[in-house]
């Protein structure tokens, strides 16, 4: 922007100490010259669009700050003034429209949003008042130290927000609430897409350290549906978790920490559980090899693994083993390694306090009610119970693939990784 002439400065300068010492009339009138020596000057009609606010004549103001704006059409700002102005006469397409100029100069001018966001909710438009609320949040979070006043307006963004999708949530369960019901489990995606949609839900991905067969779906949990010897297996509950109290009393070799790094791993999030039975197993089966001695002990444990399609992957799969959890033990959030699979848990001893996350869905274990998951995403398990916790956990193959598809994989990992 141009320097002003001499005279233009020394009129501004006269202005400004009129205002200081509480002369609005004066400072007007040397702003008025000011301005005919330099016409159409944005800063000039700025600041007669400012004098006019401070002396009730919000009227004037608007006219001024309209001609700044116009003149200045790169400064979103003048818009800004034009839309404050605006809100003093009660103008509020006025001021939408000053508004809506302003960020179309700026999309994240950070005061623009927040007066729209103002106007919309002050108007009862809540659609639209949650928009530009949401941007605002937005716009406040890649701030670095903000102020007080951003960190104000983002405290009133999240409110209501909160509050707005509180009333979401009340309307929709009145008006779905019935049908959602009758589905049961099968429910469980539409109300994902409602936590995504109005609490920001995390849609978790399939993140796989081996193998990743593309186009499966990537669900925390599978449906129930999928795996209908799933009821065979949880008859056998209560003969199956005899067998691995038992093995808990006999203690022994069999039972060993979950975790073992080789020595030398730097460490990570694994650390804290490294050789520790705060998180321990007992296998079954490892990486496709059969523990007999482990199941001549557990006879009804082993008839149960055989009711189940087990993957059968030769140095692979299948793992089968009696997952201990010591009281106050937390596994961290971590992913598996390939997603051809299902893991599930068949829940034997669960004391309150037990909890386990796949993704954005976080369950209780219920004793004798087993469940299957893709462990390709995240999740994590907690015991904060003062007692053992005990799941058998096992592996089959993903129900997504075709038995072809089951049996083209077993050759694959045959060919390119033989034992």
């Amino acid at each position: 922007m141009s320097e002003l002439a001499p005279p233009v400065m020394e009129l501004l300068t006269a202005a400004a100490a009129a205002r200081q010492r509480g002369d609005g009339r004066e400072e007007g009138r040397l702003l008025e010259n000011a301005l005919r020596l330099a016409p159409g000057e944005p800063r000039i009609l700025n600041m007669l669009g400012t004098h006019g606010l401070a002396n009730g004549d919000p009227s004037g103001a608007r006219d001024r700050f309209r001609a700044a704006a116009v003149a200045d059409p790169s400064e979103p700002t003048l818009w800004i003034n034009v839309a404050t102005a605006c809100r003093m006469l009660g103008d509020d397409a006025g001021e939408r429209a000053a508004l809506g100029a302003a960020l179309d100069i700026d999309r994240r001018h950070f005061v623009g949003q927040l007066r729209l966001a103002e106007l919309h909710e002050r108007r009862g438009d809540l659609r639209e008042a949650a928009q530009a609320w949401s941007a605002v949040v937005q716009l406040a979070a890649t701030i670095d130290q903000p102020p007080p006043g951003i960190v104000d307006a983002k405290a009133r963004g999240r409110a209501f927000l909160a509050a707005h999708n509180s009333a979401l949530d009340t309307a929709l369960d009145a008006a779905l609430g019935d049908r959602l019901s009758a589905m049961g489990p099968a429910a469980r995606r539409f109300r994902a897409c409602v936590d995504h949609s109005l609490h920001g839900r995390t849609i978790y991905r399939n993140e796989c350290a081996g193998v990743h067969f593309p186009f499966l779906p990537a669900d925390e949990f599978f449906d129930r549906d999928l795996f209908p010897w799933l009821s065979a297996v949880e008859a056998r509950t209560d003969a199956i978790r005899a067998e691995a109290l038992a093995i808990m009393a006999g203690g022994g070799a069999a039972i060993r920490p979950y975790v073992r790094m080789d020595k030398g791993t730097p460490d990570n999030k694994w650390t804290a559980l490294d050789g520790s039975l705060d998180w321990s197993a007992c296998f079954l089966w490892e990486y496709g090899v059969r523990n007999d001695a482990v199941c001549d002990l557990c006879p009804e444990t082993a008839a149960a693994l055989d009711l189940a399609p087990q993957n059968r992957v030769v140095g692979k799969a299948p793992s089968a083993f009696f997952s201990i959890l010591k009281p106050g033990a937390h596994i961290p959030p971590h992913t598996g390694v390939t997603n051809t699979r299902a893991i599930i848990h068949l829940p034997l001893v669960v004391p309150d306090g037990c909890r386990f996350r796949v993704g954005g869905e976080t369950r209780e274990w219920r004793e004798g009610e087993a469940f299957a998951f893709d462990d390709t995403i995240e999740h994590e398990a907690w015991n904060d119970s003062d007692k053992p916790r005990i799941v058998l956990i096992f592996d089959v193959w993903n129900p997504h693939l075709t038995p072809d598809e089951q049996a083209l994989l077993a050759d694959f990992y045959a060919i390119t990784d033989p034992q």
